[in-house]
């Protein structure tokens, strides 16, 4: 059995997910009252389906978004691999979405709250979705053939036997990643940026590892952040976690944090079947398997 939760903000790509796991051979329902979600859970303990997608959205009654995580908690009781995934975007970009397609917000059709007001209302009442999620998606800078394939990859193609290891790279003057569980700061280490014969290359590049294997304090980090996760994972993977993702960041998220996340991410696809590697400024990212590639 396998019950997968949308939920998140308005605007953020619930529909264009529900639609890929539709598209995969999930049985999918749209806004589903969450009161319903015992009832749904009791069909599936009957076989009547093994694959259930369902959207839940902040137009619940209040009480029945209170409730969720004691309800899912029950749930993951059964017999069940049920995940819950959600979705967020910068308000901003939200703003924007909504000026652009000129669609109402769900929270504005029967209230006299601007738009801007909505979005924040809706964050707070879907936090307690939030707090609980398996896997937190970014949607602000994926289009939606990117948002289709996470949700293809991450979510469909979860096993629930095996935890999905993220190592990401980013830049701090962008934000730390809504979905990182674990942060790591590399802004002390030597910056390749300062070299105008380096600016323009990456943490991928020869060039930028030859500078940063020039100094021990890089080796140092590197091995630091790696023993820390090889000795936490196993807990991590106990605790039945679905997801857990590993963020480095430097200042920009082009140099120092991207040459880190490779070579941790390389190293723990040795010992662990799903790694998977982002550079979030790079636009770029893989699955690794047990040798690396």
């Amino acid at each position: 059995m396998q019950l997968v939760i949308i939920s998140g903000r308005s605007g953020s790509g619930k529909s264009v997910a529900l639609q890929a796991l539709e598209d995969l051979g999930f049985y999918a329902i749209d806004n589903l009252p969450a009161m319903l979600l015992a009832s749904l859970v009791g069909e599936l303990e009957n076989g009547h389906s093994r694959r259930i997608a369902v959207s839940i959205d902040a137009r619940n009654l209040p009480e029945a978004l209170q409730r969720f995580p004691s309800a899912l908690a029950e749930f993951k009781q059964h017999n069940l691999h049920c995940q819950v995934v959600y979705l967020t975007s910068d308000a901003r970009v939200l703003l924007e979405r909504y000026s652009h397609t000129r669609r109402r917000h769900p929270l504005t059709r029967y209230s006299d709250m601007t738009l801007a007001e909505a979005i924040d209302s809706e964050e707070q009442a879907l936090s307690g979705i939030r707090d609980v999620a398996d896997l937190v998606i970014d949607t602000t800078r994926l289009s939606v053939h990117e948002l289709r394939a996470r949700i293809a990859e991450q979510v469909a193609g979860h096993s629930a036997a095996n935890l999905t290891l993220t190592v990401e790279s980013f830049g701090f003057k962008r934000g730390v990643p809504p979905d990182a569980d674990i942060v790591f700061d590399a802004r002390c280490l030597p910056n390749p940026y300062w070299d105008p014969t380096l600016r323009d290359a990456t943490g991928r590049d020869q060039s930028i590892t030859d500078f940063l294997d020039a100094y021990p304090i890089v080796a140092d980090m590197q091995n630091d952040i790696l023993n820390w996760v090889q000795k936490w994972l196993p807990e991590y993977e106990a605790s039945q976690r679905s997801y857990l993702t590993v963020a480095i960041g430097c200042t920009g998220g082009q140099h120092r944090s991207v040459h880190l996340a490779e070579r941790i991410a390389t190293a723990l696809a040795t010992h662990h079947s799903r790694v998977r590697l982002r550079h979030r400024e790079l636009g770029h990212q893989r699955l690794l398997d047990s040798t690396g590639d």
